[in-house]
């Protein structure tokens, strides 16, 4: 079975550049504290047959849109980028319209996992830059914890018309069977149509050492029963994820778990929710 392939979440990382990298320097990531660029996932995406991928932000540094785009610029393979824009400032609007003149800016991300604030995606300097996005319907990627996901519901309420999608489910904690845990405020999450959902990130939530595809089969079926396949999409959260699997690994193993889906559905996960999500012109 042949069908259109995008990998909607992955990044690079080049440590010349003049940007905060040092949280590659703890010893637990030492195996992807190189650099990662373009040429090197290629590699991948050509192995697995897939068409183009979304590069998404690992920087609060405006500088970092500025050389990802230039990137996407010379390989036509990337299909756009999520990037950064500070929400919190009263300049986001005219960083979000400076970074929207080039169509391959897709969307924005913030770190929100290491901000001390628990709370930080419903201050309300927060929340004047997701209205922001709203109103220049530029989508949200929302990277968080499982102690975060209560907010979603509330953010999804307040900005009916802004999609956001959660990264990576949200990171469960696969390894020590988290599952319950998360369920139920995921689920609570899938309630509302503006969310979508990531199916990445997983094999780095579970036992590095020692995962197997069927430990990710619940939380994949979890998904899929909240969201359905128009809301899920396919990212490897490469180079992340060699900290536990190959870029082909991850990919093998949710293409084993969605077998049973049909033809159209495996197609939607794999491509076609990206490219409606992202309003990707290819």
């Amino acid at each position: 079975m042949n069908i259109p392939k995008i990998d909607a979440h992955q990044h690079f990382w080049q440590r010349s550049q003049p940007f905060d990298y040092k949280w590659l320097d703890n010893p637990k990531l030492a195996k992807i504290c190189g650099d990662y660029l373009p040429g090197d996932l290629k590699v991948h995406l050509d192995h697995r047959n897939i068409d183009g991928s979304i590069f998404v932000q690992t920087q609060h540094n405006l500088l970092e849109n500025d050389w990802v785009l230039s990137l996407c610029d010379q390989n036509s393979y990337l299909l756009g980028m999520v990037g950064w824009v500070n929400l919190a400032s009263r300049e986001c609007e005219d960083q979000l319209l400076k970074a929207r003149q080039n169509p391959k800016f897709l969307g924005v991300r913030h770190v929100v996992q290491d901000e001390p604030d628990d709370n930080f995606l419903i201050r309300t300097d927060v929340l004047r830059g997701l209205s922001t996005l709203e109103k220049h319907h530029v989508p949200f990627d929302v990277l968080i914890y499982v102690k975060h996901l209560k907010h979603v519901p509330t953010l999804a309420r307040k900005f009916p018309t802004l999609k956001m999608v959660i990264n990576h489910l949200a990171k469960p904690q696969i390894a020590s069977q988290g599952f319950a845990q998360w369920q139920k405020e995921f689920v609570a999450c899938a309630k509302y149509q503006n969310v979508f959902c990531k199916l990445s990130g997983m094999v780095t939530e579970a036992d590095w050492n020692a995962w197997q595809p069927a430990d990710l089969k619940p939380y994949i079926d979890q998904a899929i029963e909240a969201f359905s396949p128009s809301r899920l999409m396919f990212g490897s959260d490469w180079p992340v994820c060699e900290l536990a699997a190959s870029y082909e690994q991850v990919h093998d193993a949710l293409a084993e778990n969605i077998a049973t889906l049909t033809t159209s559905e495996q197609s939607e996960i794999f491509a076609g929710t990206a490219r409606r999500y992202y309003e990707l012109n290819r």
